[in-house]
C-alpha cells in the first residue's frame, strides 16, 4: 500500500514517539543513572540535532531556492531566524523548568504548576520542532523537488528519533529518583513526545498546501532545532564538570548524523 505523505509523517513521527518511550522504559529495570552517562547521551544528541540542521535541511533548503528570485542562502537565512523567533516566543510564554534547575527558576509565564509538569513541558517544547522537521521533511518528497528524496527523510526520522532516546531518560530517571513509581516515571519520560507524531502531521500539511514556501519551511524546522540545541541541550550537558568528555561525544553524534544523511540520501 502506498502511504500518502501525511501517513508517512505521522508514522514517521510515532516511530520518533516510541523510541523516546523505548528509552524511557529503562527506569523498570534502573532507578538511576550516572550523571556522565546522561551528560554524554544529551551532547551526543546534540550533535545529532545539529547535523541534521545542516544536512537534511539547510543545505536542500539552499539547492531548492537556486532558481527562485532570491538567492538560496538569503532564502534559508530568513527560514532560520523565523524558527528561532517561533522557539523563542514559545520559550519566553510556556512554562517549564530545565533538568537540575531548582523550580523557582522556573522559565515563561508564572504559574503555580508541579516541578514534575514544568520538566515535561521543557523537553516537550524540545520536541515540537523535530516533530515539524519530520513533517516538513516527508511532505517536501510530495512535492517531487529534485534533491528532496525519501531516503533523506528516513535517514532524519532515524536521527532524531536516536536523540529523543536521552531525553526520555531525561525525564523519567530524574523522576525516579525522587520516588516516582516506575510507570509514572515512564508515564511522563514517553508523554513528553507525544507532541512529535501531531507536529509531524501538521509540517507535511503545511509543505503539501504551500509548496513554493518549502525551503523557507526547511530552514524554519533548522533554525527551530537549533535553538533547542544551543539554549538547551549543550548547556545542559556541559552543566556537571564533563565539557571534555561531553564536546567529544558531540561531535562524535555529528559525525554519525552526517555519515547516516550522505549514506542514506
Amino acid at each position: 500500500m502506498d502511504l500518502g505523505p501525511i501517513w508517512q509523517a505521522m508514522l514517521a513521527g510515532t516511530f520518533s514517539w516510541l523510541m523516546t518511550a523505548l528509552a524511557a522504559a529503562l527506569v523498570f529495570f534502573a532507578k538511576d543513572v550516572s550523571r556522565v552517562v546522561l551528560d554524554s547521551l544529551l551532547g551526543f544528541a546534540a550533535g545529532i540535532m545539529i547535523a541534521a540542521s545542516i544536512f537534511s535541511l539547510i543545505i536542500p533548503a539552499i539547492e531548492l531556492s537556486d532558481d527562485g528570485s532570491l538567492p538560496g542562502w538569503i532564502v534559508a537565512g530568513i527560514g532560520v531566524l523565523a524558527g528561532v523567533a517561533f522557539i523563542m516566543v514559545i520559550d519566553k510564554v510556556l512554562p517549564h523548568l530545565h533538568l537540575g534547575e531548582p523550580r523557582h527558576q522556573a522559565e515563561g509565564v508564572s504559574t503555580a504548576w508541579r516541578r514534575t509538569t514544568l520538566l515535561i513541558l521543557a523537553i516537550t517544547m524540545h520536541n515540537i520542532p523535530e516533530g515539524l522537521a519530520i513533517g516538513v521533511a516527508f511532505g517536501a518528497v510530495a512535492t517531487g523537488e529534485n534533491g528532496v528524496l525519501l531516503a533523506s527523510a528516513i535517514a532524519l526520522t532515524i536521527g532524531i528519533s536516536l536523540q529523543n532516546m536521552p531525553e526520555g531518560l531525561a525525564v523519567a530517571l530524574p523522576l525516579r529518583r525522587e520516588g516516582f513509581g516506575r510507570f509514572r516515571s515512564f508515564w511522563y519520560g514517553q508523554l513528553s513526545a507525544s507532541v512529535e507524531p501531531v507536529a509531524a502531521v501538521i509540517g507535511a500539511a503545511a509543505v503539501i498546501f504551500m509548496q513554493p514556501a518549502l525551503p523557507y519551511a526547511l530552514a524554519f524546522a533548522a533554525g527551530a532545532m537549533l535553538f533547542v540545541v544551543i539554549e538547551h541541550l549543550i548547556p545542559e550537558s556541559q552543566r556537571s564538570g564533563h565539557e571534555d568528555l561531553v564536546t567529544l561525544v558531540t561531535i562524535i553524534g555529528f559525525v554519525v548524523m552526517m555519515m547516516l544523511d550522505v549514506a542514506l540520501g
